[in-house]
This record gives structure tokens, C-alpha cells and sequence, in this order.
């Protein structure tokens, strides 16, 4: 034993599908009727999770629940119409899981709005508008969901923030949208110290440049926008579909279990710029 191994027997190696694996697992994943969450919705359940897909446009959730029950395997997914901003709806979102599958494990918060306006040019209408689905919703159904976790003694959130959260979006203006997601960046720091003690993890993924439907038209249509993403991201591309799987399920699973109140940017180097 050299002066730096502890004393004792170390922890067993586990293979990387044990150490991913959510087998059983329940979560909630808002947004998930296009985009990123559709696409956290169909990774967790491969990995053996059960899933509550939560979005406002239910009929995307029933055909995306009836794809992913038709897979092998036991995992199980339910579709629940929600709208982040009420307050209501995410009760019953949360009661829903607890329903069908008696707790819940994980919760993926990316339900999120955003496009472009002038500083100048915002109202606090929209302003409001913007932070009552990017950073209140988020805030209120992590509470609903913790009051769950925090029983059990065990659990994991996970906010899907921005790059935007951690720096500017000029010459892109979109100032709400930056406000909304720096919020999420701070709150994910303050609910993963106030509840680490008590077995709950809160972490943050910080995407760069993904296509999506919010990002297609702003974004990945106008060849003048790609031509500034691919010239301001050092890897010179934006992200692939796939690119934030492994953020997901490292978050998700037991392989972060000592990881709390981080933002993980998964952004080709826009944030090291």
C-alpha cells in the first residue's frame, strides 16, 4: 500500500454498463416532444430508465412513447402534457410519475424559449414570458421533484442551461434569453450545496450550438449565423445529435455520484474561446 492508497480494499472496477446503467431508474424529461428532449427522452430509456416524457404538444409525446414501448427490454414510457409555467401542471407531472412507476430518480429539465430581440428593443412582457418557462418552471418542478428525492435520500436533476449562461451572446442579441440561463447556471450551484448532504444531486449542461427547432430558423438557416458559429467554435463544426449523450448519462447515472453544482459546457470550445 503506498502512503497515498486508503486503507481497505478499493471499490470494485465496474464495466462502463454498470457504471451507466439506470436500470429501474425513473425519469422526468420536460421539452421532449422535439429537439434535445426527444432525444434525452429515447437515451435514457436505452438505458434502461423508465421515462415521463412531458412537453405542451402531447401528440408528439404519444407517438414518441409508443416508438419507445415498442423497443426491447422492460423500460417503460409514459407521455404527460405539461407546461413548465404552471405551476400546477408540474404537480401533476411529478404525481404522474410517482403513479406509474412510484418515485422518481431523474429529472431533465429542458423545457426552454428563446429567440432573438435588441436589448433595447425587449419588453418586460416577454422578458417575464422568458423566465417564467427557462428559469421559474425549471425552479418549481425541481422543488416538486426533490420533495421526492429528498425522501428517498437519493436523486439527480439535471438543468440543460446554455453557453449563453456563462458568456455573451453578441453580436446574437438575445439579452432574456442570456438573463434566463445564467439564472439556471447560478441556481444549479445553490440547489446542488443546499441539497448534497441529503442525497440529491443538481447539475447543469451547458450546450453550444445544436440544431433544433428554436435554433433552426435563428441559427442553422441562415448561412450568415453558421458561417459565425463555425468561424467562433475552435472545433470549426456545431455539435451532432448524438454529442450530448454521454453528458446526459454521466449526470444521470452513478458515475457522478461525487459531482454536484457543476455546468458542463458541451460546446467544441466556444466557452474557452
Amino acid at each position: 500500500m503506498t502512503a497515498h492508497e486508503p486503507a481497505g480494499d478499493p471499490a470494485p472496477v465496474r464495466s462502463p454498463g454498470e457504471l451507466f446503467d439506470l436500470t429501474g431508474q425513473v425519469a422526468i424529461v420536460t421539452g421532449a416532444s422535439s429537439g434535445l428532449g426527444r432525444r434525452f427522452g429515447r437515451v435514457l430509456h436505452a438505458s434502461g430508465a423508465h421515462v415521463v416524457l412531458a412537453a405542451r404538444r402531447e401528440d408528439r409525446l404519444v407517438d414518441l412513447a409508443a416508438e419507445l414501448n415498442g423497443l426491447p427490454g422492460n423500460a417503460r414510457a409514459v407521455a404527460q402534457a405539461c407546461d413548465v409555467s404552471d405551476e400546477v401542471a408540474t404537480r401533476a407531472l411529478v404525481d404522474r410519475a410517482v403513479a406509474e412507476f412510484g418515485t422518481v430518480d431523474v429529472v431533465v429539465n429542458n423545457a426552454g424559449v428563446g429567440d432573438g430581440k435588441r436589448a433595447i428593443d425587449e419588453t418586460n412582457d416577454r422578458v417575464r414570458a422568458m423566465l417564467e418557462v427557462n428559469l421559474v418552471g425549471l425552479f418549481t418542478l425541481s422543488r416538486q421533484a426533490a420533495t421526492v428525492m429528498l425522501a428517498n435520500g437519493e436523486g439527480s436533476i439535471i438543468n440543460i442551461a446554455s453557453v449563453l449562461g456563462l458568456v455573451a451572446s453578441a453580436p446574437v442579441q438575445q439579452a432574456a434569453y442570456c438573463a434566463a440561463k445564467g439564472g439556471v447556471v447560478n441556481l444549479t450551484r445553490q440547489l446542488g450545496a443546499e441539497w448534497g448532504r441529503k442525497g440529491v444531486r443538481v447539475n447543469a449542461i451547458a450546450p453550444g450550438w445544436f440544431h433544433s427547432e428554436m435554433t433552426a430558423e435563428t441559427m442553422f438557416d441562415d448561412p450568415a449565423a453558421m458561417d459565425f458559429v463555425l468561424r467562433e467554435t475552435p472545433m470549426g463544426r456545431a455539435g451532432e445529435a448524438d454529442e450530448l449523450d454521454g453528458a446526459l448519462l454521466f449526470l444521470a447515472s452513478g458515475a457522478s455520484r461525487f459531482v454536484t453544482g457543476i455546468t458542463l459546457p458541451v460546446d467544441g470550445g466556444w466557452t474557452a474561446r
